[in-house]
């Protein structure tokens, strides 16, 4: 069964997404909603420059002679204001409300221009509006005056807002590390429990807030029943196993002195099965070695020793591969994974061909062979213990159908994948994917 995972956030990240989503709407929305409602106030510096520079042309345009005070007042104008000098009062209009506080803040600033009749209007009203205006010189006339960059409220609101996000950035940094350290008992467990899954036992120390800390303890008191489980067990199957050889032992030596030839050599061969099913079935239930430390081995030489240990016998098997190639590995456990491959597959076919492929981090062990193969949809029945497969693979079939889930359960302790396929020009192929070096 295929069971699908939905991608989503690890308990770290959902978190500061919640704090992010949070700081950001509340910051976010007060400093618009303020900026909104005085979206047109200008800022005391820019009211600053503005009254400075509306008292210095007023006094340099009002110095000049008639005629000249139009030239003037076109070298007043800069990258910020226009300047313009009219002898007649420009049209009247009604000052808008949200201009109020900026011409209050003028004359806060240079209170000589309370007397110069100063007027402020809105062009072409919006987001992007532009202050004009106008003030009076001591003979009537009067000079206008207009603000090149828009006033619009929303470019103010957007730097308050950067502004107003500095320190919510910070406060998702310091609950970013602060969250990061409050987890990492979390990590550590997560950590423990894959690797116990492949057989690594860890002990964890027992840090963390209350109820971290009794998983932590609950995980560590479950590894130490799973292993006294497991030693008893080993223990047991090991017992059982050795008591179940003697009486054999003590059979075949009774069958060696049966006259009869042909029912000697048949008792011969079902004490030899009965020893092969003993022998599968403590390999597969753990009671024949224990636990084996992983081992730097050469895996080129470990198949090449299987070849030729099967050509010796008379078989058709040959190697493909790199003459050395070492690896992080149970050397025993690999070598009875090979050997179940290499005996399944002459069991069933003529030629086999054992193959090393090295790759970047991982390695191959691949068995491919010549005979029946096995049909499609049981491709996976195949891993399953005690299943044999006889419409596929032939009727005399020795041992308990644990030859495969012997390999398998091998594969996955070395953190790796046991895959079986069937070749195009005839045949199975079994592979055994595995990492070169230790997790």
């Amino acid at each position: 069964m295929i069971h699908l995972v939905r991608p989503s956030l690890g308990l770290v990240g959902r978190i500061l997404a919640i704090l992010l989503l949070t700081v950001t709407v509340e910051f976010c929305t007060s400093t618009l909603l303020y900026e909104r409602a005085s979206q047109f106030s200008l800022r005391e510096d820019e009211a600053h420059r503005l009254a400075e520079h509306l008292v210095i042309v007023r006094k340099l345009i009002a110095e000049r002679p008639v005629p000249e005070r139009a030239m003037m007042a076109s070298l007043l104008t800069t990258d910020r204001y226009d300047v313009a000098w009219a002898p007649s009062a420009p049209p009247t209009a009604s000052m808008a409300p949200q201009l109020r506080e900026m011409r209050e803040q003028v004359l806060a600033w240079e209170p000589s221009l309370a007397d110069s009749n100063l007027r402020l209007r809105l062009k072409s009203p919006g987001l992007n509006s532009v202050v004009v205006g106008g003030l009076t010189l001591a003979d009537g006339s009067w000079v206008r005056f207009g603000t090149r960059d828009a006033v619009g409220g929303w470019d103010l609101a957007i730097g308050r807002v950067l502004l107003a996000l500095v320190p919510a950035v910070g406060l998702l940094v310091i609950g970013s590390l602060l969250i990061r350290s409050t987890l990492k008992p979390v990590r550590m467990l997560a950590q423990a429990a894959e690797r116990y899954g492949y057989g690594d036992r860890v002990i964890l120390p027992e840090i963390g807030t209350g109820e971290v800390l009794r998983v932590i303890r609950a995980f560590n008191a479950m590894q130490d029943r799973i292993h006294r489980l497991i030693a008893d067990r080993t223990q047991a199957l090991a017992a059982v196993g050795h008591d179940l050889r003697t009486p054999i032992a003590r059979m075949r030596l009774r069958i060696d002195m049966i006259e009869d030839s042909a029912a000697r050599d048949a008792m011969r061969r079902d004490a030899i099965e009965m020893e092969t099913m003993i022998a599968s079935l403590l390999a597969f239930l753990g009671g024949d070695d224990g636990d084996q430390p992983l081992v730097r081995s050469d895996l080129a030489v470990l198949a090449e020793t299987i070849v030729d240990d099967a050509a010796d016998h008379g078989h058709a098997v040959t190697y493909q591969g790199p003459d050395h190639l070492e690896a992080d590995v149970r050397p025993h456990d690999l070598r009875r994974a090979l050997d179940n491959l290499v005996s399944n597959a002459l069991r069933h076919a003529s030629n086999v061909t054992v193959a090393v492929e090295p790759g970047n981090d991982r390695v191959v062990l691949r068995v491919e062979d010549d005979g029946p193969g096995i049909p499609e949809t049981r491709l996976e029945d195949a891993r399953q213990p005690f299943v044999r497969l006889d419409t596929a693979r032939g009727r005399n079939t020795e041992g308990l159908g644990l030859g495969l889930a012997i390999v398998d359960r091998i594969a996955a302790a070395h953190r790796g994948e046991l895959r079986l396929s069937n070749r195009p020009e005839g045949g199975l192929r079994a592979e055994i994917d595995i990492p070169l070096a230790r997790g």
